[in-house]
């Protein structure tokens, strides 16, 4: 799989913009500010219609636009595909393929798939459960799409369920307002149940397959390294008792939902659901109580060499499913010391496109020798 042509209309800081690409290595060079990084940010907000550097659409809009458009030609099994996402901030965004309307935006998600190295991974490590939870559920609506909708299900039924329980808490004890809200929130926590067991049995079967690409991944990256060094366990927001079968999931979440029906009244909040669990990594050998977090605990290098080592297996798992993904190198190597980089190079040298950014061309290892352009006052020119 590989992009053949990007296409961007008010994208960025790009009023329009065209680019040729071709499988293998290219390096994007040029200084900050000069939009090197939206190039590759646009291909991959087609592969998760979000973004690895904002939480929302509106900062990706031209400032003064009021939409912008991100078209790519896809190339996979010999076959092409155009893709197309218009961003309406504030409004629903639309999607095309073939220049035919998709019934909703979100059925362009997994058509290209893309793993991305960045600055920002230290948040795997460093930032909070949030961002590694992102970061399961960004792969498995990678591996089967389906989990887009399962997701965006969960997130709302979420909004509405902390809505009633507001409403429940702040209400007179007795009063019809709060038994309203009380026998109404009988029917959100069945929807809760259900929605939040199909996405943490998808979270632990994820898990499962990534823990042994991680620990390859950290013995490649990390000097001195063993793969029995870098660990990944999932931790629910409750003890599940050994059950992991959907049917039990639902049976455990409403019962914990019921047992914390107090605490979550007084907060206003849901305290139970995939929304509370954790992606724990630790670091060492021995057993469980012996291992240390990384967060808290780990060096500098370690931390990179964790991070580094998540994005590795997240790439070798979509590998393993049949698919070569795009691969995309923003800005990673200013941050990694010669070895690494050259540790990294040697890597992905191999993927079927990696698209490389940096604010000078000697910060590209010698091993990613390819095509290059040069980025620069909203130009991008191919390098003869």
């Amino acid at each position: 799989m590989y992009v053949a042509h990007l296409s961007l209309h008010d994208f960025r800081s790009y009023a329009t913009a065209e680019v040729e690409l071709s499988p293998g290595v290219t390096a994007f060079i040029g200084r900050n500010g000069q939009g090197k990084t939206n190039l590759v940010e646009a291909i991959d907000y087609l592969s998760r219609l979000s973004s690895h550097r904002v939480a929302s659409d509106a900062p990706l809009v031209r400032a003064g636009a009021d939409q912008a458009v991100v078209r790519a030609a896809v190339v996979r099994d010999g076959r092409t595909a155009v893709l197309e996402v218009e961003l309406n901030p504030g409004r629903s965004n639309r999607a095309r393929v073939n220049r035919s309307p998709l019934p909703r935006a979100r059925d362009l998600v997994g058509l290209v798939r893309t793993v991305v190295f960045s600055p920002e991974d230290l948040t795997l490590v460093k930032g909070d459960p949030a961002d590694r939870r992102r970061f399961l559920d960004d792969l498995l609506v990678l591996r089967a799409p389906r989990l887009a909708g399962v997701r965006a299900d969960y997130d709302r039924v979420l909004r509405q369920r902390n809505t009633l329980l507001k409403t429940a808490g702040s209400a007179r004890r007795g009063s019809s307002s709060q038994e309203g809200a009380l026998s109404t929130l009988g029917v959100w926590d069945a929807h809760l149940a259900r929605t939040g067991a199909e996405l943490l049995a998808e979270r632990l079967a994820l898990v499962e397959a990534l823990r042994p690409y991680v620990g390859k991944a950290y013995e490649t990256v990390a000097r001195g390294a063993s793969r029995d060094d870098a660990e990944i366990d999932y931790k629910p927001s409750f003890d599940l008792e050994g059950r992991s079968r959907r049917d039990e999931l639902v049976e455990a979440l409403l019962a914990e939902v019921e047992r914390r029906r107090g605490d979550e009244l007084d907060r206003g909040v849901s305290l139970v659901g995939p929304h509370r669990d954790e992606l724990v990594l630790t670091l060492g050998h021995g057993s469980p109580d012996s291992r240390l977090p990384v967060k808290g605990y780990a060096s500098h290098g370690e931390s990179w060499s964790f991070a580094l080592a998540l994005r590795l297996a997240a790439y070798d798992l979509l590998r393993a499913d049949g698919d070569d993904p795009i691969l995309i190198l923003d800005d990673v190597f200013a941050e990694l010391d010669t070895e690494r980089r050259a540790q990294l190079a040697d890597l992905v040298a191999g993927a079927e496109q990696v698209l490389v950014t940096a604010a000078v061309a000697a910060d590209v290892p010698a091993g990613l020798a390819g095509a290059r352009f040069a980025v620069g006052n909203g130009e991008v020119v191919r390098e003869q």
